[in-house]
């Protein structure tokens, strides 16, 4: 029963945001305050297209995106594996696995309803964000009041959210049609960068409906051009790039740590 109300509340919630935009406070007031007050979300680029400056770290002691991640896991105080993701589920994705859900992190994680997800430990955690990974699926982490009203869990100070999303079905896909500041709650990781290098042949691969989920990347006269204002560096162009022309590059040797500090700042995972 309460899968079902969970999976109407989240399509409905999708489709609002598709074509009338974000509600709006009931006393009229500003969306990004009622809706996303204390919001703040990044994209860990894929590991296995992150190329790390060797000025920054020796050959065998680079630091990668999802070592953020590891250390969330490891130092939470609950771990809850959903059993499915809501997005896929109700997109009926079937390009990838609608069984890898959600993470969520932290002590409010322990009150999600076990029809919904399973209480795991570090180990399984950490192999089940592995798994994610190899899927083709891109952490998205950090704090998300959505989650919180959705699963009816408090306080939203207590839970991390781990999404782990496809380019496809992902509820942040439409994050441009939200108003105000409340599409941009999503960022970059500090410290990285990406570029389209010299390689590029214009094929447009990079640029098809389900590869970047921000519209950030089109085709210019002779290559493809980022947009980086709303790129998030999430590492799916290069990933999918032919020629490997697009580069993703870490230039900031603390860039791991910073991700860690900001959101410490404002999810208490203990």
């Amino acid at each position: 029963m309460i899968i079902e109300k969970i999976k109407d509340v989240k399509e409905r919630e999708r489709l609002l945001i598709v074509r009338e935009g974000f509600p709006r406070d009931p006393a009229g007031g500003d969306p990004d305050l009622y809706c996303f007050p204390h919001d703040d979300m990044a994209y860990l680029p894929m590991d296995r297209v992150v190329e790390v400056n060797e000025n920054i770290y020796p050959a065998d002691g680079s630091v990668m995106p999802s070592d953020a991640l590891a250390y969330f896991i490891e130092k939470a105080s609950h771990r809850c594996i959903m059993n499915f993701c809501i997005c896929r589920e109700a997109m009926e994705c079937k390009d990838y696995p609608i069984e890898y859900g959600c993470l969520f992190l932290g002590d409010a994680a322990s009150r999600i309803h076990p029809e919904l997800g399973r209480q795991v430990g570090v180990e399984e955690a950490l192999e089940y964000a592995r798994k994610c990974r190899d899927a083709g699926l891109i952490h998205l982490i950090g704090r998300d009041k959505l989650d919180i009203l959705w699963l009816e869990i408090e306080p939203e100070e207590k839970l991390l959210t781990v999404c782990n999303c496809c380019p496809c079905c992902c509820l942040h896909r439409v994050a441009q049609h939200m108003p105000g500041e409340s599409g941009k709650k999503v960022k970059c990781m500090p410290g990285v960068s990406i570029r389209v290098t010299d390689d590029c042949v214009a094929c447009g691969t990079c640029v098809e409906e389900a590869v970047c989920i921000f519209n950030a990347i089109a085709l210019g006269e002779d290559r493809a051009v980022i947009n980086d204002p709303e790129c998030r560096a999430c590492g799916r162009c290069a990933d999918i790039c032919p020629e490997s022309a697009i580069k993703i590059t870490i230039d900031d040797a603390a860039y791991v740590d910073k991700t860690i500090k900001r959101f410490l700042e404002i999810v208490d995972i203990g």
